[in-house]
């Protein structure tokens, strides 16, 4: 998969303001995800919130529904080799920075969930709960985990052992079990000290 992907419906708004949000940062597997949208301001999207609010159902019903509503979105990511040489919070701010470069229709403003913004030419702001606040930031995390997710669900099938279907990557028991049983795989974060402890 690409660094970063866009799709959109090719629209103009005379206010251009896209919401960026991230999944992953806490995983010790799998790549960071970051989202952007800019919602389309004639068409509401009912039940935006916080994607960790919701279930898996509603997160992949309100996903369909931001792709065909929103006037644009994007997938940027950062790769496990570049969250092992950057440290996660500058993989992420990069992923961020790859999701927002990649929309089809570029912002006029940025409101970024949590205390940082990446290093670029865009106005932008961070809300820390933003997700919980801006409709825009709320459905780029919706996109961002359901992406993330799905590839963690293929991941699973890649690299059987531990429990990345139901996991996604991140530290739950079973995980820890397999990691111990089957060692570290190339999709695990080497920087990350469960990992780095099995490794030596």
């Amino acid at each position: 998969m690409n660094e970063a992907v866009s799709q959109g419906n090719e629209k103009h708004c005379s206010a251009l303001t896209a919401g960026v949000d991230e999944v992953g940062r806490g995983a010790l597997a799998g790549d960071v995800f970051a989202a952007a949208v800019i919602l389309d301001k004639e068409k509401s999207i009912d039940g935006l919130k916080d994607s960790k609010q919701l279930s898996e159902k509603q997160r992949v019903n309100l996903y369909h529904e931001i792709k065909e509503e929103a006037l644009c979105f994007s997938i940027g990511r950062a790769n496990v080799l570049e969250i092992d040489s950057l440290n996660i919070l500058q993989a992420s701010l990069l992923a961020m920075s790859r999701a927002v470069k990649a929309l089809s229709v570029q912002p006029k403003f940025v409101l970024v969930d949590g205390l940082h913004v990446p290093e670029w030419n865009y106005s932008a702001k961070a809300i820390v709960r933003g997700d919980s606040k801006v409709m825009a930031i709320a459905a780029a995390s919706i996109v961002a985990k359901v992406t993330r997710d799905k590839e963690m669900a293929l991941m699973g099938q890649l690299y059987p052992g531990y429990d990345f279907a139901k996991n996604k990557g991140y530290p739950t028991q079973a995980h820890l079990t397999g990691l111990k049983k089957v060692g570290p795989c190339i999709v695990h974060r080497r920087s990350f000290a469960p990992v780095s402890k099995l490794l030596g």
